[in-house]
């Protein structure tokens, strides 16, 4: 099978890879960069865990092809903040409790960031919409909508 060279971004850092044509950036991300963040959920696009920011837009990993990221910057939930600096919306979420078992975590993190970085003042309906297509089983989506709105109205300066 052929294969491609993709150079890309990753939270700031270059990255390399040989990948296929059917190669997902999901697949790369784990597999080859040991992004592990970055969760493996459904593989279908339904569940939002594996959503990561791709030059600024909020994507399903797993339906994104590797060669799609080619060129780009890539940007995970551990890219938004860190430990010692962690962003917004990260402290917000310890704050609120949004986190509980942290597998949808990083999925709403990024999504909501996107959210943020195009509407930095955003209601309860605006992020509702903006991380419908991230699932969570445990916290029924209060505390992450609350969480996003407390980092809505006190916006990073």
């Amino acid at each position: 099978m052929m294969t491609y060279s993709i150079e890309t971004n990753v939270n700031g850092r270059p990255r390399a890879a040989e990948v296929t044509a059917r190669d997902t950036l999901l697949d790369v991300l784990r597999d080859h960069w040991d992004v592990f963040e970055v969760k493996n959920g459904c593989e279908q696009g339904d569940c939002g865990v594996c959503t990561v920011i791709l030059s600024g837009k909020a994507v399903n990993a797993c339906l994104t092809l590797a060669v799609q990221a080619n060129g780009k910057d890539v940007v995970t939930a551990k890219g938004i903040g860190s430990p010692k600096e962690p962003h917004l919306l990260q402290t917000k979420f310890v704050e609120h409790g949004a986190i509980q078992c942290g597998f949808c975590t990083p999925g709403m993190l990024t999504s909501a960031k996107v959210l943020l970085d195009q509407n930095p003042k955003a209601n309860r309906q605006e992020i509702r919409e903006a991380i419908a297509g991230n699932l969570c089983r445990c916290t029924g989506y209060k505390k992450i909508v609350d969480a996003i709105e407390a980092a809505a109205a006190k916006p990073e300066s």
